[in-house]
């Protein structure tokens, strides 16, 4: 009996130490395994996508001369404010409340901070999803007057320092507030961006990557708002191939017939 006990001590070790041992195997190679996720992603554009890209832009210029920022500003501040108002809202109702009581109101970062949370969630309920809108309005004027000195930050790195500012909403301060080039990715854009296979990515991030790749970086600015108003107009969720300027540049119709 003695003998048995001593044989399962030694078989209990043994096994204790083949899961430790397996255990340390796989943390390793989970180790790997997060180390490849995290690996910058590199996009992949060859000399004919960015030929095709070319035309298509030319075509869309051409069809939307009108294009450019849909939000009405006078300084960083005013397009920051309403590029967060304009989540899940027309630009058009963003610019009335902006325009009539919001700006009025509002001049600096420290109007937003001083401002009691309530009576700011007053002025924006006509924009939607006011209580989330008004905090993130507040946090991102409280990180301007705290730790920019009141003034909008002009790179991308400070932008996104505050609370609530995304690269999307960062991309249209610095492009059409500072002269800074950039590419904004929103929901029209990814979907256009998709539908022509100028990426084939999901992710926003990635997506910006592509486009930047694509894109001559003097057009960058061009690309976003021209894509933007097409996702707008033409190639909505349920697209007017028909009427499309690039459908012969497209390869979405074609997928359609099938």
């Amino acid at each position: 009996m003695a003998a048995k006990k001593g044989t399962a001590k030694k078989d209990t070790a043994k096994r204790g130490t083949a899961k430790k041992g397996t255990a340390k195997k796989v943390i390793a190679k989970k180790g790997i395994a997060t180390k490849r996720a995290t690996k910058p992603y590199v996009p992949k554009v060859t000399p004919e996508l960015r030929a095709r890209a070319s035309k298509i832009l030319g075509r869309l210029e051409r069809a939307y001369p009108d294009w450019g920022p849909t939000l009405e500003f006078a300084d960083p501040l005013q397009l920051l404010v309403a590029t967060i108002l304009a989540a899940q809202a027309r630009d058009d109702r963003i610019n009335e409340v902006t325009r009539t009581v919001v700006f009025p109101k509002y001049r600096t970062a420290a109007d937003y901070v001083a401002v009691e949370v309530g009576a700011l969630e007053h002025d924006l309920v006509p924009t939607g999803f006011f209580r989330q809108k008004a905090k993130a309005v507040k946090a991102a004027a409280l990180g301007i007057v705290e730790r920019f000195g009141g003034e909008v930050p002009r790179d991308m790195e400070g932008l996104t320092s505050l609370r609530g500012v995304g690269r999307k909403t960062a991309s249209i301060v610095l492009a059409n507030a500072f002269g800074v080039p950039a590419i904004a990715v929103d929901r029209h854009v990814a979907r256009v961006s998709g539908r022509l296979r100028l990426s084939r990515q999901a992710d926003p991030d990635k997506i910006e990557q592509d486009l930047r790749t694509v894109f001559e970086e003097e057009d960058w600015v061009k690309a976003t708002w021209n894509l933007v108003l097409h996702g707008r107009r033409i190639c909505t969720p349920t697209p007017k191939c028909p009427e499309c300027p690039v459908i012969d540049l497209c390869p979405y119709p074609r997928k359609t017939k099938a």
